[in-house]
C-alpha cells in the first residue's frame, strides 16, 4: 500500500515497519490518539517525514491500520517546537492512479511540497 505523507511517498508493503511486539502494544490506540501522536511529532519536527523517514513510516502505518480508507495524511506546523495544538493535520483517500503518480515522481525525484499541494491539498491555491 502506497501512502503520502505530506510529500513523501511510502510503500507500507515492503516490510512491516513495527515489530511484532510492538503492533501488539499499538493495537489498543485509537486514531485520535495517532492523530495527536502526528501532530505532536510534526510539531517537534514540522519536515520529520524527511528528516526522521523512518518514524514517519510508522506513523504511516499507524494511520493505515487505524483507518485503512486513508492513504494520504498532511501535517503542517509552522515551526519547530510549536504547540502541538497550532499543527493542523488533514487526511483524505487517494484514487490509486493518483498515489501511484505521485509515486512515480517521487523515484524520479520530481516529488516536492508544491507538487503534492496541487495535486492533492490546494493548500496554495489563492
Amino acid at each position: 500500500m502506497l501512502f503520502l505523507l505530506n510529500d513523501v511517498v511510502f510503500d507500507l508493503d515492503e516490510a512491516c515497519p513495527v515489530t511484532p511486539g510492538d503492533a501488539r502494544r499499538f493495537e489498543k490506540l485509537g486514531f485520535d490518539y495517532v492523530l495527536e501522536l502526528g501532530c505532536e511529532m510534526f510539531a517537534e519536527d514540522p519536515m520529520l517525514h524527511l528528516n526522521d523517514p523512518g518514524r514517519a513510516r510508522r506513523l504511516a502505518w499507524l494511520i493505515a491500520d487505524r483507518a485503512p480508507e486513508i492513504n494520504a495524511a498532511l501535517f503542517a506546523a509552522d515551526a519547530a517546537g510549536c504547540a502541538p495544538e497550532l499543527v493542523e493535520p488533514r487526511f483524505c483517500a487517494l484514487p490509486d492512479a493518483v498515489i501511484r503518480q505521485l509515486s512515480t515522481k517521487a523515484r524520479r525525484g520530481r516529488l516536492d511540497a508544491t507538487t503534492c499541494d496541487k495535486a492533492v491539498w490546494n493548500r496554495l491555491a489563492a
